[in-house]
């Protein structure tokens, strides 16, 4: 093969190539698949807030005692004779609960009135001493010192005898605390000591505890904090005047089941407790069944209206950096992100006190996947935003 041939064929290889190449490309860049439309705009949910009268619940934890809780305990010594109540008893006030040996202080009583009966005796020894000198010393048979001296006799035998007079009581009522009685009715508590017991006034376990429960005190406590709000938001000058307009309370039981019967606030400590830093709220709620007792636990649910409340579904909301947000729907259907500021609950929903307003339009689901600026295809929804009034 010539030289001239060998060019001439490599020019035309070159020539090949480049028209390969340049087929190749314009297959490449008129590709169906590049010059595709973009994906629509994401369909989401979108309502617009309402405004309504909302209540929101604050729960406190607190503890349950009865209207009078005390320790039963004897007032004089001796031998635990009868037991006279069982264990959880209903007693009525007055009811003998225990009896004590009484054998000694009868005897103290009886040696009392002994005393008191020669006491009496003696007054009347020294009236007779007295009659008898006074007419003497008036016929100046004998020296008046003789007289003075048989009456001031006289005196000191009253005197005597008022002293036996009060043993001859303290007597009596030292056999009367042998029978150890309710002094307000109520349940009985447990019962340590049992029959035959050796019991006093200084023993340091009780013989049983009584509880009247017809009403209970529930003790909760807030912080300062929360007891600035809760001036600020109850109407009223004074503690007083706050307590009268404040409204009732809820129980919420260790399980979580309301008590039937709702209460009352009707006591602000005067005080904060130094080692924790709070002050102690008191609310009776009557027990006429006796299903609350003395060391129960629960917690109190205070309430606090707000009129024209904002309230926005926890499920609408975006948590960063310590803020809330929402998005916002706004011209172009374009999504805004919106930081807001939230005062309570209400359900599932947040009360929110600024940020958006009632009439705005929010995106109700799928906020996680948004960006600010985004479009979406708006989707109104069925639900409103706001739920219905809460029962106060």
């Amino acid at each position: 093969m010539s030289l001239n041939t060998v060019k001439q064929f490599n020019k035309v290889k070159s020539v090949l190539i480049v028209l390969t190449l340049s087929a190749f490309l314009l297959s490449c860049k008129s590709s169906p698949e590049q010059s595709s439309a973009a994906p629509p705009p994401p369909a989401l949910p979108v309502s617009a807030i309402n405004a309504s009268t909302e209540t929101t619940y604050i729960e406190y934890p607190a503890s349950i005692q009865g209207a009078v809780d005390i320790d039963v305990r004897p007032q004089v010594s001796g031998y635990l004779q009868s037991v006279l109540v069982n264990e959880g008893a209903y007693v009525t006030a007055g009811q003998t609960l225990f009896k004590i040996n009484d054998n000694p202080y009868r005897e103290a009583l009886n040696n009392a009135k002994a005393s008191l009966h020669a006491a009496e005796a003696a007054i009347l020894n020294a009236q007779l001493e007295v009659d008898k000198l006074t007419p003497l010393v008036q016929n100046k048979v004998v020296s008046d010192f003789q007289l003075k001296t048989a009456k001031t006799a006289y005196k000191i035998a009253q005197a005597n005898a008022e002293q036996a007079r009060a043993s001859v009581a303290s007597a009596q009522i030292n056999l009367g605390y042998t029978n150890v009685k309710a002094t307000v009715s109520g349940y009985i508590g447990r019962i340590p000591k049992k029959q035959g017991s050796l019991v006093s006034p200084t023993d340091q376990v009780a013989l049983t505890q009584l509880s009247d429960i017809h009403e209970v005190h529930v003790y909760f406590s807030l912080a300062e904090n929360d007891f600035n709000n809760f001036n600020a938001n109850y109407p009223g000058k004074t503690p007083a005047d706050r307590i009268r307009h404040l409204p009732a309370v809820e129980l919420l039981l260790s399980d979580n089941s309301a008590y039937p019967v709702k209460g009352k606030i009707d006591m602000i400590d005067g005080q904060f407790d130094k080692n924790t830093g709070a002050i102690t709220l008191r609310a009776s709620f009557p027990n006429a069944n006796g299903i609350l007792r003395s060391g129960n636990t629960g917690k109190i649910r205070l309430g606090l209206q707000h009129d024209d409340a904002i309230l926005v579904p926890q499920a609408s909301t975006v948590e960063m950096q310590d803020k809330v947000f929402v998005f916002t729907v706004g011209d172009s259907s374009k999504v805004k992100k919106q930081a807001i500021t939230i005062v309570g609950k209400a359900g599932e929903n947040y009360l929110v006190k600024d940020g958006v307003k009632a009439g705005d339009q929010i995106v109700l689901s799928g906020v996680d996947k948004l960006q600010e600026g985004m479009v979406i295809q708006p989707q109104i929804a069925t639900d409103k935003v706001a739920v219905a009034k809460t029962e106060k």
